[in-house]
């Protein structure tokens, strides 16, 4: 860099897939009872605890302020869910803005957090809570574990051509939640009423949760060759996200995603692209042909809407989106939509 010249400055959001795979290179020697380690793709670690496989997921929330506490609980369970595993205890550092945090304030994030754990039987074992100096905001950073049995353990590199990728829910739960809650006046008189009222409520309905989806495809022994939780990035960072540890392509087919009409709404009026946006609360399988039927049915029965929205390709064919019958390259998200939602702010 020649003197004087600017300095490169990130944007927020997700480190790009190459430069996260340049300081993942970086990383110490692997434990040899460390079976999945830190690699692009993966939600969770995975360490041999000896007759079962204790998995594990750190993940920070930081774009949403209200019922923070619950988003910190869920998209953590979630990483430990799409492992096949069940989520059992969890840890929360709970940093808190300087001349803004009330004793209301700190005790409303607790009672979240608390009534997440109930919710999914997951105990609260620690954590680390303080007023952070120059913070505007208060920041979540939870860590979820879990216990799977070895056999039942799911993981990305058994992914095959030809698989067919379901998608639970619809998109963009998460991200239509925290822009119909923090950004409501901004939208108050560009959408309906009831729309955004609705749309306010998605974290609770349909809500962000994935687990009970991923527990029922999981239970079907050799079935599930993969899953994965499409969250910053949305689904075209999750569906790059999910066939990157095999390094496959998809051919995903536009009119077969479904998209809530809120968040269609809400995107429409903030020009947000619905496919890059926050979206816990949707979760990707990889199923092979002949047992699509059997994951759709065990799905079902839990009352949770799914689709297939995809097929894996060979590397050769990339990642693609066919629309109206037209193909396009689906690349990543540069940074999540909620970002540029939030600029200025």
């Amino acid at each position: 860099m020649r003197q004087g010249q600017p300095k490169e400055v990130l944007p927020v959001g997700k480190l790009s897939p190459e430069h996260l795979r340049s300081l993942l290179k970086q990383s110490p020697k692997l434990d040899s009872r460390l079976l999945i380690g830190p690699q692009i793709g993966e939600d969770a670690a995975v360490i041999d605890a000896g007759d079962r496989y204790l998995v594990v997921a750190t993940d920070p929330v930081t774009f949403a302020m209200d019922q923070i506490g619950r988003y910190a609980v869920h998209v953590n369970a979630n990483d430990v869910a799409v492992m096949g595993a069940r989520p059992l205890w969890f840890f929360v550092v709970i940093l808190l803005p300087e001349n803004s945090t009330t004793p209301a304030r700190a005790e409303a994030v607790m009672a979240d957090v608390r009534d997440a754990c109930e919710q999914l039987d997951v105990a609260l074992g620690g954590g680390h809570t303080e007023i952070t100096q120059g913070l505007d905001r208060p920041i979540l950073v939870g860590q979820m574990l879990g216990e799977v049995a070895p056999t039942r353990l799911v993981r990305k590199t058994r992914i095959s051509i030809g698989d067919q990728i379901l998608l639970t829910q619809g998109v963009a739960i998460e991200g239509t939640a925290i822009l119909a809650r923090e950004k409501s006046e901004r939208l108050r008189d560009r959408i309906d009423a009831d729309v955004l009222a609705r749309a306010a409520r998605f974290l609770i309905e349909p809500g962000i949760s994935v687990v009970s989806a991923a527990l029922a495809a999981a239970s079907l022994p050799e079935t599930v060759h993969a899953m994965h939780d499409p969250t910053e990035g949305g689904l075209a960072t999750g569906l790059y996200e999910l066939v990157a540890p095999a390094g496959l392509g998809l051919r995903v087919i536009r009119e077969r995603i479904p998209v809530f009409p809120e968040t269609d709404s809400i995107c429409r009026a903030l020009s947000l692209d619905a496919l890059k946006l926050l979206a816990s609360g949707a979760l990707l399988i990889a199923v092979a042909p002949d047992k699509v039927d059997a994951v759709l049915t065990v799905i079902q029965t839990t009352g949770i809407p799914v689709a297939v929205i995809a097929e894996v390709r060979p590397s050769s064919e990339n990642i693609t989106i066919m629309t109206n019958g037209n193909i396009e390259p689906l690349t990543p998200a540069v940074r999540d939509e909620i970002a540029r939602a939030f600029e200025g702010d």
